[in-house]
């Protein structure tokens, strides 16, 4: 016999599911990779809108690491930046959890723009 969900729970569960790729897409590299074999078997917009900022996080991090090459001056900019990406990246990863597609301040429009295309 067929078991009918009240559409209260179907919403809920499908939030759930909703932020679950989110959520992963933010716990390490693994996690990103997971989130995105997650996201092909099940897209959403708010899935995508999360990998597409961690993929730009991610993205600038690697960027970043190029000032390790210059002494001192490059390590010290390069120390102000991972703790602002490690601040981006905390905003973004409580904007998963709640389920909201908030961007990062500053650099998050340029992600979602740049990766447009990607994870759609």
């Amino acid at each position: 016999m067929d078991t009918i969900v009240p559409p209260s729970e179907a919403v809920a569960t499908g939030v759930a599911e909703d932020r679950t790729v989110a959520i992963v897409s933010y716990l390490t590299l693994i996690g990103f990779l997971a989130g995105i074999i997650l996201h092909q078997s099940r897209k959403t917009t708010v899935g995508a809108f999360h990998l597409r900022q961690m993929l730009g996080i991610a993205l600038t991090g690697a960027a970043a690491s190029l000032c390790l090459i210059v002494p001192i001056l490059g390590w010290i900019v390069w120390l102000l930046m991972a703790i602002g990406l490690f601040i981006l990246w905390t905003l973004g990863f409580i904007s998963a959890v709640k389920g909201d597609m908030r961007p990062v301040p500053i650099l998050g429009e340029h992600y979602q723009r740049w990766f447009a295309g990607v994870f759609a």
